[in-house]
């Protein structure tokens, strides 16, 4: 993980991370479009679901960039190769 990532601490830091691809696809539009619908909803008095969206998209590229995502990504397709394998097989006639 790049290390400023962990440093991340502005809107415009965050931004600019998931524009640079360190984020899940749709995270760069997300984080544009999403908080302007809150701050659009909110009561003038707090912006808590703007904060909200803000501390959730930092946490996506936090997870996006740790070492474990790979990993854990690649087990999940092979395992989904695996049971795509499997079913294929299960539904081809038997010869007799």
């Amino acid at each position: 993980m790049a290390s400023w990532i962990l440093s991340v601490r502005t809107v415009g830091e965050l931004r600019a991370a998931l524009v640079m691809g360190y984020g899940f696809p749709g995270d760069a539009d997300d984080c544009q479009a999403e908080p302007a619908g809150e701050v659009n909803r909110a009561d003038p008095a707090g912006l808590s679901g703007v904060v909200r969206l803000v501390e959730e998209s930092r946490g996506r590229v936090m997870a996006r960039q740790g070492s474990a995502f790979d990993t854990a990504a690649a087990a999940a397709v092979a395992e989904i190769q695996t049971a795509r394998r499997t079913a294929r097989t299960s539904l081809r006639p038997n010869p007799a």
